[in-house]
């Protein structure tokens, strides 16, 4: 549970300041109640993709990968948002139904997020299975999804 915890806050902090080293990111995460080693931090970036990116002042910052980027700026784009029907919650997993045959292309798109909250998915024509990893809450799954799909729980709703 810590390590997910600690994986989410990466990628938060990541997303929101400038974090040009493991020391300022240790600092972050310390002041966040999460402590670690520098030696688990490496490993836990390497994990999420993680890369360093030039800062446009001669220095440089932690991103996370690109597919992350794309993966939050297209799905109204590629019509993915509009085709989920209903999403419903059992036992620690979600089912997600769609319009038919459309579930399939649904599910690729959450997999090639490559979120590390999402153990995989597994599709039919109209019903994907998304199964999460070991430790991540009912919450931690819609939030998940509320970053790979904007806009999805205002359209959608919880069941």
């Amino acid at each position: 549970m810590q390590k997910t915890k600690r994986l989410l806050a990466i990628e938060k902090i990541i997303r929101e300041a400038r974090i040009s080293t493991q020391d300022e990111l240790l600092k972050k995460l310390k002041g966040k109640g999460l402590s670690c080693t520098q030696a688990t931090l490496s490993r836990n970036l390497r994990q999420l993709g993680v890369g360093r990116i030039p800062d446009g002042s001669g220095g440089y910052k932690y991103a996370m990968p690109d597919n992350a980027r794309i993966a939050v700026e297209s799905p109204m784009k590629l019509n993915i948002v509009p085709v989920i029907q209903e999403i419903i919650e059992a036992k620690g997993m979600m089912i997600i139904k769609t319009i038919p045959g459309n579930a399939n292309n649904t599910a690729l798109f959450i997999d090639n997020a490559r979120r590390y909250e999402i153990a995989g998915t597994i599709a039919g024509d109209d019903t994907i299975l998304l199964l999460p990893r070991d430790g991540i809450s009912s919450h931690q799954l819609h939030s998940c999804l509320e970053i790979i799909l904007p806009g999805l729980h205002a359209r959608v709703g919880k069941k």
